[in-house]
């Protein structure tokens, strides 16, 4: 009997953007699988979807399925040992949480163990080029930046605050007591929700272990109770383990400011090498940065006949290698796969988080060389010969780490063995936003304010701020909802904040371009992007950078006119695409920031509408902000604007006010 075909996925019902399709249809046509062909064949698990699916002991799994035609009244389903249905959601819910903030706050340690060996000038490959930011930040962790010299107070030697600086960052992942210092940085009155509902993080390791100890079988079995240490944990993600990461990256790597690149497939170069970078920590890729621009081996790359080195990322390594230095945009989380396909591939280093581990299988169709380099972020293959190797990332050798790296891509360049086929799209961006450029761009170039931001706010120009973020999801069509939810956000006057795999879905769509805004924006927003010369997207980096959407709202609150706390901010979150335990961290602590924020897909609360409801409905009167859920991306939309009116209407704000043209006088008086 012959073998029944397999089936594949439609290359155009897959995804929204050309290149991919391009790509995908390659891929089949050369019989190699995606993770596009993968997400035809296997179906997801309804029950684990949404969240009663328990595996905590080896008694289960339990699968607690929703009675047919709904719940009525009392719920009785449970697992072996009596868990609801609420329990069972709420253990897997803050696991999930748990998972995320590990991910993200160990990027953040690594970052500030790497900032460790700078302050002691342990390795040469890195050094403090922020000294503003670190004169910031130092006080933040009580490091004093000035001592009292002959009665007067002058700054103390740089390098001592760089190590102290070190050591009381490092201090904030285990320390015995106290408890998390960057919390203190948001608004006071959502500090003092915070320690009214007993949330405050000790430190950052300590809530993720005790989500463990709580979820474990037989613990914690009341689902308020479980979100408690829920949050805690994604607190200690957001203002703690994240924030550290952008900040220290900041001062190691340089503060973004805008600057110019390209986006998508078509940035790789048939003439020249393509190394491309992927994953989400920037330690090395910062290096291979600075030695794949070196005449070394640019002269080394022409000798072996190759134009150059052509650099380009995939992910967050992307996002934060794009703002620093302008290298261009590879694309998304579901194309990492596509750029091999391509066939022009020299090598894939990766680091840690979001990478397929059929990568290998797809390197191994191709000449394509693929790196790992994290001691934690091994595969099967790399133990192997081919061609998946493994070169272990440390900074005190990072440099020679980094040459062997890009050498090993040039020799490789002549080994290509299939036809390249490089897509031709590509869009122009305008990327490296972050809050100290938001203030200056909407400030002033001399002083620096969100006063303009607020009053446009105010005056109805700006309707509200949205933060749109995340990854992307095979469930569903690539890049799709990313693209109909800020589409009409920014039609309807919501200025876009964005991060991640959201960031680069815009980037390839060409929605980072100052020009942009008189294609999709409303009145007010085009003229507000147009007078400032902005995107009405703002790329603010990685998942990590999340963080600097926190300290942006924080600011909008400091500048005044729009309430004391987020929560009362006309500003809503979104992650249409989401499929990371990192977006349920992310999502947690924007909520309990006082966002309201909603996700696309699937809710891994959806089998347990009563510990569902609590975290959608009881959550706001806590914390002001609310998790929601609509696949829909124009409904996903209309939610988040609904929300933002009813911010405006609270601030009596929701009717336009004439501008007001202020004489110099009036500007002096501002704060």
């Amino acid at each position: 009997m012959a073998e029944k075909a397999k089936k594949m996925a439609d290359p155009v019902e897959a995804t929204y953007d050309v290149a991919s399709q391009k790509m995908i249809k390659r891929a089949q046509e050369l019989g190699i699988e995606t993770v596009f062909d993968r997400a035809v064949t296997m179906k997801a698990c309804n029950i684990g979807a949404g969240g009663t699916c328990c595996k905590n002991c080896s008694m289960g799994p339990c699968r607690l399925p929703l009675p047919k035609g709904g719940i009525e009244g009392k719920d009785e389903r449970m697992g072996l040992c009596g868990a609801t249905a609420n329990t069972i959601a709420a253990r897997n819910f803050i696991r999930m949480i748990a998972g995320g903030a590990a991910a993200h706050s160990d990027h953040g340690r690594c970052v500030a163990e790497v900032f460790m060996s700078a302050a002691k000038k342990e390795t040469e490959a890195y050094k403090i080029k922020d000294t503003k930011k670190l004169l910031a930040v130092a006080p933040l962790l009580g490091i004093a930046t000035t001592e009292e010299v002959e009665g007067e107070q002058v700054q103390r030697n740089i390098d001592d605050i760089a190590v102290e600086t070190a050591e009381a960052a490092l201090n904030e992942w285990g320390k015995a007591e106290g408890e998390l210092l960057y919390p203190k940085r948001a608004p006071e009155a959502l500090y003092e929700t915070w320690k009214k509902n007993g949330v405050l993080p000790r430190n950052i390791d300590r809530e993720i272990v005790e989500i463990m100890h709580r979820t474990h079988m037989g613990v914690d079995q009341n689902y308020q109770n479980l979100m408690k240490q829920g949050t805690r944990a994604a607190i200690a993600d957001g203002w703690g383990g994240s924030m550290l990461a952008t900040d220290l990256q900041d001062i190691l790597f340089g503060t973004p400011y805008p600057l110019a690149s390209e986006a998508n497939l078509g940035v790789m170069k048939q003439d020249m090498v393509n190394i491309v970078i992927h994953g989400h920590e920037p330690v090395l890729s910062e290096v291979i940065v600075a030695v794949a621009q070196t005449q070394e081996m640019i002269d080394y790359a022409k000798e072996k006949g190759a134009n150059g080195i052509q650099l380009s990322g995939i992910c967050c390594t992307a996002n934060e290698i794009l703002q620093r230095h302008g290298v261009p945009l590879c694309g998304t989380f579901l194309q990492q796969e596509l750029a091999i396909i391509t066939g022009a591939c020299d090598a894939m280093v990766v680091d840690v988080q979001c990478i397929f581990q059929n990568l290998a299988n797809v390197a191994n169709c191709f000449h394509t060389k693929l790196v790992t380099t994290h001691p934690i972020a091994r595969m099967e293959q790399d133990l192997e010969e081919g061609n998946v190797l493994h070169i272990e990332f440390d900074e005190h050798h990072a440099l020679r780490d980094a040459k062997k790296i890009v050498k090993m891509a040039i020799d490789n360049f002549t080994n290509r063995r299939v036809e390249v086929m490089i897509p031709e799209e590509k869009s122009p961006i305008v990327a490296g936003f972050g809050v100290e450029s938001i203030e200056y761009h909407l400030g002033g170039t001399f002083r620096g304010s969100y006063f303009t931001l607020n009053d446009n706010i105010i005056n109805g120009r700006i309707r509200g701020i949205a933060g749109v973020v995340g990854c992307n999801n095979a469930r569903t069509r690539h890049n799709e909802a990313h693209l109909i939810v800020v589409k009409e956000l920014i039609k309807n006057d919501v200025l876009v904040l964005t991060t991640g795999c959201n960031a680069i879905a815009c980037a390839m769509d060409g929605l980072l371009t100052p020009e942009s805004a008189a294609v999709y924006c409303g009145a007010g927003l085009a003229e507000v992007c147009e007078t400032v010369g902005i995107p009405p997207v703002l790329h603010l980096g990685s998942c990590v950078d999340n963080s600097r959407i926190l300290l942006a709202a924080t600011e909008v609150v400091k500048a005044g006119g729009l309430g004391n706390d987020i929560r009362d901010l006309p500003v809503a979150g979104s992650a249409p695409e989401w499929m990371s335990e990192k977006a349920i961290s992310i999502g947690q602590y924007f909520v309990v920031s006082g966002v309201y924020t909603v996700f696309g897909v699937t809710m891994p609360t959806s089998g347990a509408p009563v510990f569902q409801d609590y975290i959608f409905n009881e959550y706001e009167k806590m914390y002001g902000g609310m998790w929601d859920f609509e696949v829909d991306p124009i409904k996903h939309a209309h939610k988040m604007i609904a929300h933002i009116d009813k911010k405006r209407k609270a601030l009596g704000i929701d009717k336009a006010r004439e501008r007001v043209l202020m004489d110099m006088e009036a500007r002096m008086a501002i704060e």
